[in-house]
C-alpha cells in the first residue's frame, strides 16, 4: 500500500511539473490544418506547425514544393486563399487579418526577391519600418556596412547581397516579434554571408558569432523565425532549434534541422518524404 501511495504521488508530481512545462512554452506561431489555394490549385494541404517563443525553425523543401507560398500567406498576401485551417500568432488569430496589422503585431518578412521601389529612398524605408521604435537608422546601417546606400532607391541597381542588407536593415528597424527569412542566403557572396548570419542572430536575440563560418556559443533567443531555404547553406551561420520540410504542399518531416539537411544531401527529398511516412 505504501508503495502505491509513494508511486502515485511520484506520478502526480511528474505530470504537474511536465503540465507546468507545457503551460510555460507559449507558442509563437500555431498553424492548424492550413489549406491554400492560389487561382484554382492548391498549394499547400493540411499544413500543421508549432514555433514557441524564442525558437528558429528551418523549412527545407524543393523548388516549387510551396514554401514560399506559406511564407506570404502567414504575412497576408492577396492571392493565397486561405480554404480551410487557421493561423494563430501570439494567441490571435490572424487567418483574415491584413498586412499592416500583422507587421504591427510583431510579423516581419525577409523576401527573397523584393521589388525594387523607385522614388522612395531607403533611409526614408528604414524609418517608416522603424516607427516607434526609436530606430538610429545611421547608426544600424554603419553595422550592416550599408551607410552609402541610405540614399538611394530601395533596391534600385542593388546585387543580391545588397538587397539582404537592405531587407535586414529594415527588420532590423522593426523588430519584430516573428521573422519570416525566405532564402536568405540566395545570391550573397562568400564574404557577405557572415554579416548576414550575424546579423540574423542578432536580430534573434541568439548571441551567436561565427569564426570561419562556423557558429558557436548557442543562446536562447527571445524571438522566433522560420527560415525557408533550399540549399542548407544559411546553417553554417545562424543557430536552429528544429527543422521540417514541405513537399508537395504538406508537411512530411520534424526533427533536427542538421539531420535532415544530412540526410535530403544524402538520399534526396524523396527518400525523406518515404522515411517519414
Amino acid at each position: 500500500m505504501r508503495t502505491h501511495i509513494l508511486k502515485t504521488g511520484y506520478h502526480y508530481e511528474f505530470y504537474s511539473q511536465l503540465g507546468s512545462r507545457l503551460k510555460s512554452e507559449k507558442k509563437m506561431l500555431q498553424i492548424e490544418e492550413l489549406k491554400v489555394e492560389v487561382g484554382d490549385k492548391e498549394i499547400l494541404k493540411n499544413v500543421n506547425m508549432e514555433i514557441p517563443d524564442g525558437e528558429t525553425h528551418i523549412l527545407f523543401g524543393p523548388n516549387g514544393s510551396g514554401k514560399t507560398s506559406l511564407m506570404m500567406t502567414l504575412m497576408g498576401f492577396s492571392g493565397y486563399k486561405v480554404t480551410h485551417g487557421k493561423i494563430v500568432f501570439k494567441g490571435e488569430d490572424i487567418t483574415y487579418m491584413p498586412i499592416y496589422e500583422r507587421a504591427r503585431l510583431g510579423m516581419g518578412v525577409l523576401f527573397q526577391r523584393p521589388p525594387t521601389i523607385n522614388g522612395l529612398k531607403t533611409r526614408s524605408m528604414v524609418e517608416i519600418c522603424g516607427r516607434g521604435k526609436s530606430a538610429d537608422v545611421e547608426t544600424l546601417a554603419k553595422q550592416l556596412n550599408f551607410s552609402d546606400f541610405l540614399d538611394r532607391d530601395v533596391n534600385h541597381n542593388f546585387s543580391g547581397g545588397e538587397i539582404k542588407r537592405s531587407e535586414l536593415l529594415q527588420l532590423t528597424a522593426q523588430q519584430p516579434d516573428m521573422v519570416l527569412l525566405d532564402e536568405p542566403e540566395s545570391g550573397v557572396d562568400l564574404e557577405s554571408i557572415v554579416l548576414v548570419g550575424d546579423t540574423i542572430n542578432a536580430l534573434l536575440h541568439r548571441g551567436v558569432k561565427h569564426s570561419k563560418g562556423k557558429p558557436h556559443k548557442e543562446a536562447n533567443g527571445t524571438k522566433s523565425a522560420l527560415v525557408i531555404t533550399h540549399t542548407g547553406h544559411i546553417l553554417d551561420y545562424i543557430t536552429a532549434d528544429r527543422g521540417q520540410v514541405l513537399y508537395s504542399g504538406a508537411l512530411c518531416c520534424s526533427r533536427n534541422a542538421r539531420e535532415i539537411l544530412k540526410w535530403i544531401r544524402e538520399y534526396g527529398y524523396e527518400e525523406c518524404v518515404r522515411c517519414s511516412m
